[in-house]
């Protein structure tokens, strides 16, 4: 699930949060926005009421979420990831092409691809 502070929600009020969280086995993630901050909650959805956690001091709304990959959804996170790899950048919006075996059969095969896929300008 992911706990939505609100604007103006207090150290003690995010804390006492995660705490509730914590106590009924929740990992979570705090992420801090110029804005808002947010608190991931990764567990077990039927351990808590989700009306008890909206109702403590601060919050703004509680979002469950019953979808796979939860730390990677848009509920989560709505800005896009980049991750850079070498001098080259993936997610940022531009095509990326990934070269390569698809199975590595022996070392002497895996490189003699490494070196095709160079030579084609990777």
């Amino acid at each position: 699930m992911i706990v939505v502070m609100e604007k103006n929600a207090s150290e003690q009020e995010i804390e006492l949060v995660q705490e509730r969280l914590r106590r009924e086995n929740f990992q979570i993630h705090l992420s801090r926005g110029v804005e808002r901050t947010i608190i991931g909650a990764v567990g077990d959805r039927n351990r808590v009421n989700l009306e008890f956690v909206e109702a403590l001091p601060g919050v703004e709304k509680v979002v469950p979420i019953m979808k796979p990959f939860k730390l990677t959804s848009r509920e989560f996170q709505e800005t896009d990831t980049i991750v850079r790899v070498g001098e080259s950048s993936i997610g940022d919006g531009v095509l990326q092409i990934i070269a390569g075996p698809c199975a590595v059969e022996s070392r002497e095969k895996y490189l003699e691809v490494a070196v095709m896929v160079k030579e084609a300008g990777a």
